[in-house]
């Protein structure tokens, strides 16, 4: 478990405070679409400016690629924020992130007063985690608080660069409550530990089954990168995805399982479709049969009695990608019927992010889990056991 300062072990009454929030949220027209992740940085900010601080708060938004784009401005999470605290946030609208207003906001802000600066990929030093960048960002304030997990396995200015040059860090709520449920799943589970894995892609998920294999009792493997497994143990899978160059590696896979005593399960049943589209006509294949011109979207129903009955007895489970392409609804009930098995366990419940969060809520399941992460890719690489850089940079308790 990492031991790392939090916001209750500072004080930050009369303080300048730099924020660093995920405020990466979808737009429409300049509308914000889900105000998830600005939720998710309220009791962080709540926190910081009821203790007195002047809080200057900032975040990036989408891939501006280190070039001002209007569309891509954070007035509207400024806005937002403003609407759900009751109260004002002033809006530092410096194109340089760290210009006049920002400078205006440093010296003037009263306690408990909160700005939002632009977005911070609109400076191309950002990504590249340079250093000027972050002694601007760093200038701001007294005390560096980061509360951005689902950035916090990159290296940039404002998620690791800035910690470097300020005389005090920690990491806000949200950042402690992702570390304590998915460090503890992975270094101290409640066994059995069962992990579940779905998407489309063995590639992207590799490093992530063999650090795995290390650590559960049961592996699921669903979603697209099932037939990668099936074509690798000599089924005929149709028109289904398959990452030929990953074949040698699924088949090391089920041999290290079964070295570790690992129970790894893969679909023996798949829905199948001519194309991927709801009005296209499915049906159930064994799934080392699949037709040649047929292609896996979903498990099926002999592979959820399966997968439900390898739950049962789990008392941690984390799940990472969905069982099939669960935006169309016809192919939607593997990763409905697993989530529902998930919101019935009596078990710690850890949603990874990414499309499986988005899966859950979608579906109404999010309030029976234990913990769903914000940070998808950052989820993955804290289950791979990688160093994150934006946890790293953190001064430990």
């Amino acid at each position: 478990m990492l031991n790392k300062k939090t916001i209750d072990d500072i004080n930050v009454k009369g303080k300048n405070v730099l924020l660093r929030v995920d405020f990466n949220v979808p737009l429409k027209d300049g509308e914000i679409t889900d105000d998830t992740r600005i939720k998710a940085a309220l009791p962080t900010i709540k926190k910081l400016s009821g203790d007195g601080a002047k809080l200057i708060i900032c975040s990036h938004l989408g891939k501006p690629k280190g070039e001002v784009k209007p569309e891509l401005s954070l007035k509207p999470a400024a806005d937002r924020l403003a609407e759900l605290l009751g109260k004002e946030v002033k809006f530092l609208k410096d194109d340089n992130v760290v210009g006049e207003h920002a400078l205006w906001a440093k010296e003037n802000l009263k306690e408990g007063e909160i700005g939002l600066l632009e977005n911070t990929r609109f400076r191309p030093e950002e990504e590249k985690n340079g250093e000027d960048f972050s002694k601007e960002l760093a200038s701001l304030a007294d005390i560096y608080v980061n509360d951005a997990f689902g950035t916090a396995h990159r290296a940039h200015a404002s998620t690791a660069g800035v910690a470097a040059f300020v005389k005090e860090t920690a990491v806000g709520y949200l950042m402690e409550k992702e570390i304590q449920f998915l460090g503890n799943a992975v270094d101290d589970p409640v066994r059995p530990f069962a992990a579940i894995l779905g998407g489309s892609k063995v590639s992207s998920k590799i490093s992530v089954i063999d650090s795995l294999l290390e650590k559960v009792d049961i592996l699921l493997i669903g979603g697209g990168m099932a037939y990668t497994f099936a074509k690798a143990q000599g089924g005929k899978i149709g028109k289904s995805l398959v990452e030929e160059d990953y074949l040698e590696y699924a088949t090391q896979m089920i041999k290290k399982a079964d070295e570790k005593g690992v129970r790894l399960l893969l679909p023996v049943d798949t829905v199948v479709a001519p194309e991927i589209d709801n009005e296209a006509k499915f049906r159930t294949v064994d799934i080392m049969a699949i037709p040649d011109n047929q292609m896996g979207v979903d498990i099926g129903p002999r592979t959820i009695a399966l997968f439900k009955d390898a739950l049962k007895k789990a008392k941690t489970v984390i799940w990472n990608g969905p069982m099939g392409i669960f935006e169309i609804p016809n192919f939607a009930q593997g990763t409905k019927e697993i989530a529902k098995a998930m919101a019935e366990l009596d078990a710690t419940t850890i949603i990874g992010g990414g499309d499986s969060a988005a899966a859950v809520n979608q579906l109404g399941f999010a309030d029976k889990m234990t913990h769903i992460s914000t940070g998808g890719g950052a989820s993955l690489e804290f289950l791979e056991g990688k160093e994150m850089p934006g946890v790293a940079a953190i001064a430990d308790k």
